[in-house]
């Protein structure tokens, strides 16, 4: 339940309790300005209760707005408005506990695919998650992402005729079955909506965006948030801000960087008096809020610095849609696991804790935004995105996907990590993941640990797995719980030796019992052993290198290419669209060999589509194809219009 307020003080209590304990009008000036500056510290905390800081809002608001939707089913208390101590903290989790949210977004796709968002397809996948719920699969919100509303009808009103009736009929079977539904906003940019009439005087040049601090937008725009929640919404989701938008006479008188702090001030102060009035929302910010999501390969610290003043107002920060990193990995899961492992350190790094960053790392279906992904290599994408330590859980997709026995697995799972996260403490070890070094996360309770740790590169490596803690037991006597098909993890005392590639789940003191395992991930299959073989790449056209060297006498030939700008020398994704008119990137970066002039297959695992560009190639020559010791000529190409420094490996693999 809420926090229940039963004093309520307004502007004359509040007044009289700073004239009260300063002591003003009595005393000699130095014992009353003591006296004031404590009084001042305390009003200052007073405000910080959420109690009071409800009140003060309920008392400003025009009657009662509460909704016959509103009540809260006793499931959600962890879900709902901050502790008094946590509201005084930057940094600490507005939520008590660990939420879990299903997001619908890649069930369907209207960005990069051409399926659209229906009211049916919304009602199957709640009727899915009821499906999972029996198997004892927690999920506390449920999210409808972009593009449920009427262009025209400023977020009030529900797209027809994909949504005849609007939304009722799925918010009442949520609130019905204890879910609390979210929306989706782009916040202050025209995406797929017009701007209404109170937003005109809002509108930057290019009439793309408005602005928070100038005009009609922001007043009508919390209205309509606060409409929403009236009608039983609790989650918000916050997309695609721009706050670099201000009106042509302002964008001329004021610089970009003043422009800047007025919108966030604006929008921030917002958020804390719509946060004061509902104190049981969860509000969750994306694209524009800080960040450079782009690349594993980008400098660091960020250039889109994060402020970390937001904490005081969103229950997370996501750190980028799932994507491939710049490693390359043969195993193209792999890659995009290690994507999110590297944004969520480099997050934790510029200082927001771990509880509050959503990786975003987990989405199921059959669109363009998660590259027709379906259900490849999802496990280790799910123990992961609970690994990483966030409270906020967003499961996205296609949850129809899911069978009855992943349904107990993926239970599992949750069992193991949701206790840790509730009353355990996540910490990450080892290297940073976009620079090719073995890491992971550690979370640890009162009774044992459980290490996931991933070893990207393309060498077999032995990983320390470090206390966590001082208080901590040594780490000896584990398990491994989890780990990829392939190369046998080997587990000694405090360290783990894993093949190329490979992830894998130990447990310590209560967790190493069996009772913990997770099995084997088959879709990732891991060599048992990997050489590096001397290659000399040369030029050979444009955009080409060309090597020849003698087929292994045992083992696979696994291929990498690299491209890089010819500026700088640094890692350079090739962007060529997304579904459906996109090119497939195996046409863009091809790998070819030959033996006595005729081709050699070359398999590989990046032939898809993908909106967010690639950096790499990775491919392999089965032993079966080759003939060995007999000389075979390897290229590889980049298909740039304009010249780009291209680099080759060749190892020997063998499964």
């Amino acid at each position: 339940m809420g926090l229940s307020c039963r004093h309520k003080p307004g502007k004359v209590s509040a007044l009289a309790t700073i004239l009260l304990l300063s002591g003003i009008g009595s005393g000699r000036g130095r014992i009353r300005m003591k006296r004031f500056i404590a009084a001042f510290v305390f009003v200052i905390l007073l405000g910080a209760n959420p109690c009071s800081a409800q009140t003060t809002a309920q008392a400003a608001s025009p009657g009662p707005r509460k909704s016959v939707l509103d009540q809260k089913p006793a499931a959600h208390n962890t879900a709902t408005a901050a502790s008094a101590a946590a509201a005084g903290l930057s940094g600490a989790p507005l939520a008590r506990d660990p939420i879990f949210v299903y997001n619908n977004w890649s069930a369907y796709d209207e960005l990069s695919d051409n399926i659209p968002l229906t009211e049916q397809l919304a009602m199957k996948e709640l009727d899915e998650i009821l499906r999972l719920r029996r198997f004892g699969i927690r999920f506390d919100y449920y999210t409808i992402d972009a593009f449920w509303f009427d262009p025209d009808g400023g977020y009030r009103t529900w797209r027809k005729p994909n949504w005849p009736n609007g939304p009722d009929a799925w918010i009442r079977k949520c609130r019905e079955n204890g879910i609390l539904p979210g929306l989706w906003f782009s916040t202050n940019t025209l995406v797929k909506i017009n701007a209404i009439p109170r937003w005109q005087n809002s509108l930057n040049e290019k009439k793309g965006a408005m602005a928070f601090f100038e005009g009609g937008f922001l007043p009508n725009f919390m209205e309509t948030l606060q409409y929403w929640y009236d009608r039983g919404i609790r989650l918000y989701k916050f997309d695609f801000v721009d706050f670099g938008a201000a009106t042509p006479e302002t964008a001329k008188s004021k610089s970009a960087e003043e422009i800047r702090a007025r919108n966030a001030d604006a929008f921030r102060d917002a958020l804390k008096q719509f946060r004061r009035r509902n104190p049981d929302v969860v509000l969750v910010a994306f694209n524009g809020f800080g960040g450079d999501v782009e690349s594993t390969a980008g400098p660091f610290p960020f250039h889109s610095s994060v402020d970390l003043r937001w904490l005081e107002v969103f229950d997370s920060l996501y750190s980028g849609d799932p994507r491939p990193s710049d490693v390359p990995e043969m195993n193209f899961w792999r890659s995009m696991d290690i994507y999110s492992d590297h944004m969520v350190r480099r997050y934790e790094q510029s200082f927001l804790p771990l509880e509050r960053i959503d990786s975003t790392g987990f989405m199921l279906g059959n669109t363009g935004t998660i590259y027709y992904r379906k259900t490849h290599a999802w496990k280790g994408a799910l123990i992961l995105m609970m690994a990483r330590g966030g409270w906020v859980n967003t499961v996205y997709g296609s949850l129809e996907l899911l069978s009855d026995d992943d349904a107990r697995w993926f239970r599992k799972v949750q069992a193991l990590y949701l206790p840790l996260e509730s009353k355990g403490r996540t910490k990450t070890f080892g290297g940073i993941p976009g620079d090719v070094q073995p890491y992971g996360f550690g979370s640890l309770d009162g009774e044992g640990s459980v290490y996931a740790v991933v070893n990207p590169a393309e060498s077999v490596e032995e990983v320390e797995l470090p206390r966590l803690s001082r208080e901590q037991a040594a780490v000896s006597g584990g398990r491994v719980l989890f780990r990829d098909a392939g190369f046998q993890p080997v587990l000694a005392s405090d360290r783990i030796r894993l093949g190329p590639g490979q992830m894998a789940v130990v447990g310590f003191g209560k967790y190493s019992n069996a009772q913990y395992d997770l099995g084997i991930q088959e879709d990732v299959r891991i060599p048992q052993s990997i050489v590096p073989l001397e290659a000399a790449f040369v030029p050979h056209g444009k955009n080409t290198i060309q090597t020849e060297m003698n087929a292994p006498q045992k083992g696979d030939l696994r291929i990498i290419m690299q491209q890089r700008s010819p500026k700088d020398g640094s890692i350079m994704r090739s962007w060529k669209g997304g579904p459906p008119k996109g090119t497939n990137m195996g046409k863009v970066f091809t790998l070819s060999a030959s033996q006595n002039g005729k081709p050699v297959p070359v398999e590989i695992n990046y032939d898809k589509v993908i909106w967010s560009g690639l950096s790499w190639a990775v491919g392999e020559i089965r032993h079966s194809a080759l003939k060995p010791s007999v000389s075979v000529v390897i290229e590889c190409s980049s298909a740039e219009d304009d010249a780009v420094i291209l680099e080759g490996k060749v190892f020997e693999v063998t499964y």
